[in-house]
């Protein structure tokens, strides 16, 4: 059975919104702020997790995001996300932009159960807030991997919204990164 694995960078009061500045709001741009040491870490950490995966799990939003960047970029880590088998979230998708994408239409909670029962592996999901918070509401995730950057924004999307009850995870994992970033897993 497939692990949906949630893979997120977020500011220290929870913000997932415009990490590279690219969205408006404001205040975006801050993992770019970081720099350095903390950046290279991250960079490994995410190339061992993509060579790890078995499949990414996206919104629509988040595909075209990653379809308009990825293609193009070469190297170990550009080369693995472009090769894994994506499947992309959507009610009006009909064919998405970036390669090796199937589109899951229809009941969501469903189609991901689907999809656990299918696949073995990790099935990671980067960025999407919305269907995040859909399959964390359906207790469909089994692991939350947190890049915690060291800036407070104070104000955009927050990962995590209302549930109808209480979400208990478990702290599996605690590091830092770099010289500022605290990287951390929990699971359901």
């Amino acid at each position: 059975m497939g692990r949906i694995v949630i893979s997120t960078n977020m500011s220290l009061d929870g913000v997932v919104e415009d990490p590279d500045g690219q969205e408006d709001l404001g205040r975006g741009g801050w993992v770019g702020d970081s720099g350095g040491a903390d950046v290279e870490q991250w960079a490994g950490i995410m190339l061992t997790e993509a060579l790890d995966a078995e499949a990414l799990l996206l919104g629509r939003r988040s595909e075209a995001w990653f379809a308009a960047r990825w293609p193009p970029r070469s190297g170990e880590w550009a080369d693995r996300l472009n090769s894994l088998p994506k499947f992309i979230v959507s009610s009006t998708l009909t064919g998405p932009r970036w390669n090796n994408a199937t589109v899951l239409s229809g009941d969501v909670v469903q189609s991901v159960r689907r999809l656990k029962q299918e696949l073995t592996g990790d099935i990671v999901v980067y960025g999407s807030r919305e269907l995040v918070r859909d399959l964390i509401e359906h207790d469909l995730v089994d692991e939350l991997r947190l890049f915690v950057f060291p800036i407070v924004l104070g104000v955009g999307e927050r990962l995590f919204g209302d549930t109808s009850e209480k979400k208990a995870v478990r702290l599996v994992g605690a590091e830092t990164v770099g010289d500022g970033l605290v990287f951390l897993t929990y699971r359901f």
